[in-house]
């Protein structure tokens, strides 16, 4: 069975990515405070307090998941008015959507978990918008670059998002909802009230069917019955289907399983050396960095980041130097150039540049998934290292 991917957070403090292959979460609010919804394959957590181990799922049946999706009353949607900032449109509000069925998705731009889903939300917004859909985007951002206005209209621009974004920088929307997740995906009929959600990746055609269902229910007429098909390469892609390693942070904050000799100092200076020989999902440092809660900022080159992994995919977050400027790098797999394995954001000969905060696919496999081992060298100092996810 598919399984589907979410993160969850706590809008206190602390963000967690975590990749744990997990099944897919529909009709459930919470388990536990502060989950980032991603399935046991890719979850997310963001909290005060770090849940390492738990997991929310539900499985389905195949032809339980064809079935009409069961609806329910859940409440009138919350306002939208803690946003910040709308981009792609005016500020909407619960009477400006009255007699919309509205589709709300949490997510934030570096998330691959969020990015993901983001194919089907966007065919879904064009497919229906002539028969009453409101797709709206609700960016609640989990590192600090991701609160400002123009990386996220960046972002909007090159993922090709032109629905409504609402920026919730600041929780607000996040905490009216009562969310714990990105991505998390609300729907709501045309009277205003939520009557279905759903967490973390995956289901798509359920939550197609919800929203046929209630356009129905809106009056809208001529919909077919079929739901989209699509397809998507890069981040947006779906995630392979071996996934043993888990979001592994670099910041000390949340940092896990580091394996360099040295102990990771906070908010100081330090020079290490590169783990000899990493177990799986171990990392290590090799340079001159420090290392605060949220990020590592390479001091001088040289300098490298070491990952043993176990994925098709392996994803990093990366930005370049605090004033903007960018930062090559050069990485190996197994000690060699990737060649066919490269990743979008990365050449055969494993070069590439830091040119603005995002995620960055630095390596895609092609051909069978073992233990490998990942090494990224930056050939100029200033940049900054925030979190690997994989797929």
């Amino acid at each position: 069975m598919r399984t589907t991917n979410a993160k969850r957070s706590s809008v206190l403090a602390k963000w967690i990515c975590r990749a744990l292959g997990a099944a897919l979460i529909i009709g459930v609010f919470a388990v536990a405070p502060n989950w980032h919804a991603n399935s046991f394959a890719n979850f997310s957590f963001a909290g005060a307090a770090r849940a390492k181990d738990d997991l929310i799922g539900l499985f389905h049946s195949a032809s339980a998941a064809e079935s009409q999706p069961a609806l329910s009353n859940e409440g009138p949607m919350p306002d939208l008015n803690g946003a910040i900032d709308w981009l792609n449109s005016a500020p909407l509000s619960n009477k400006s959507l009255r007699g919309k069925v509205v589709l709300v998705d949490f997510w934030t731009y570096t998330c691959i978990n969020s990015l993901r889903p983001l194919p089907y939300v966007k065919a879904w917004a064009t497919k229906y918008k002539d028969a009453g859909l409101v797709v709206i985007g609700v960016h609640t951002p989990e590192f600090s670059f991701e609160k400002e206005p123009k990386n996220v209209q960046d972002a909007l621009r090159d993922l090709n998002v032109v629905y409504p974004v609402a920026l919730d920088s600041n929780y607000k929307i996040w905490n009216s909802f009562k969310n714990e997740y990105w991505p998390a995906q609300y729907v709501v009929d045309g009277r205003g009230r939520i009557r279905f959600h759903h967490f973390g990746e995956g289901d798509y055609g359920t939550l197609e069917r919800v929203m046929q269902q209630l356009l129905k229910e809106n009056g809208a007429t001529g919909l077919e019955g079929s739901t989209v098909s699509v397809s998507a390469d890069g981040v947006e892609g779906a995630p392979g289907p071996d996934v043993e390693s888990p979001e592994t942070y670099v910041g000390y904050r949340q940092a896990e399983r580091f394996a360099s000799p040295e102990r990771l100092a906070h908010n100081s200076q330090k020079t290490y050396s590169p783990p000899v020989r990493p177990r799986l999902n171990q990392w290590g440092l090799s340079g001159s960095w420090n290392d605060g809660a949220e990020s590592a900022v390479l001091q001088a080159v040289p300098g490298k980041i070491v990952f043993r992994f176990h994925s098709r995919d392996l994803h990093f977050v990366l930005a370049p130097t605090k004033d903007g400027k960018p930062v090559r790098f050069k990485v190996t797999l197994d000690g060699a150039a990737p060649g066919d394995n490269h990743g979008s954001d990365s050449a055969p000969d494993g070069t590439g540049e830091v040119r603005e905060p995002r995620l960055y696919q630095i390596i895609r496999q092609k051909g069978r998934i073992g233990d490998h081992t990942f090494e990224i060298e930056f050939l100029d100092p200033g940049v900054q290292a925030f979190d690997f996810t994989f797929g």
